[in-house]
């Protein structure tokens, strides 16, 4: 890869780590009065720009040298908790979610965009809720899988960090 391809994909790396910053800022700004369109929008662009830096550093076949290079070069550890997409795979194919929800627990109960302060105090659980948020945890939970935002957050920001010597950002 060439260098000016190189310092292309490491700004883009320091752009969406600053946005998914500001969007864990405003999500943290939300804690007093859980505006829930603002909870919601916070959470999709954390998962997108976090999403677009694995994309970056984890890309398909086709680019994976690509992915390789920079990597290495950001001393990136393969196991780096941005590598599963999964999260943001559950926000962008959240039709096809609804769908096998509906075939699959046609009489459940359609539990979604809850935020819930108070399940990390009680240790629930709920595998019905399909998009769930506890703002002491800093934590999004689908369907009984739950990620840490600001473990993402903490994660985007090392790499970010790790970029500032070859960006002129």
């Amino acid at each position: 890869m060439n260098k000016l391809a190189e310092m292309v994909f490491l700004s883009e790396i320091v752009l969406q780590s600053k946005i998914a910053q500001r969007a864990g800022d405003h999500l943290r700004a939300t804690r007093d009065h859980f505006d829930k369109l603002e909870v919601w929008s916070s959470i999709q662009l954390i998962l997108m720009a976090a999403a677009n830096v694995s994309k970056i550093l984890w890309p398909y076949k086709e680019f994976e040298a690509r992915g390789e290079v920079l990597r290495k070069l950001l001393n990136v550890d393969q196991n780096n908790l941005l590598f599963d997409r999964k999260f943001r795979n559950h926000f962008e194919h959240y039709d096809e979610r609804i769908e096998k929800w509906f075939k699959e627990q046609p009489s459940a109960v359609y539990r979604d965009l809850e935020i819930d302060p108070f399940k990390s105090i009680w240790g629930i659980n709920d595998f019905n809720k399909n998009r769930a948020y506890d703002p002491l945890k800093q934590t999004i939970t689908f369907r009984g899988e739950s990620l840490d935002l600001a473990a993402v957050l903490d994660a985007l920001e090392e790499i970010q960090l790790k970029c500032s010597p070859y960006t002129l950002t």
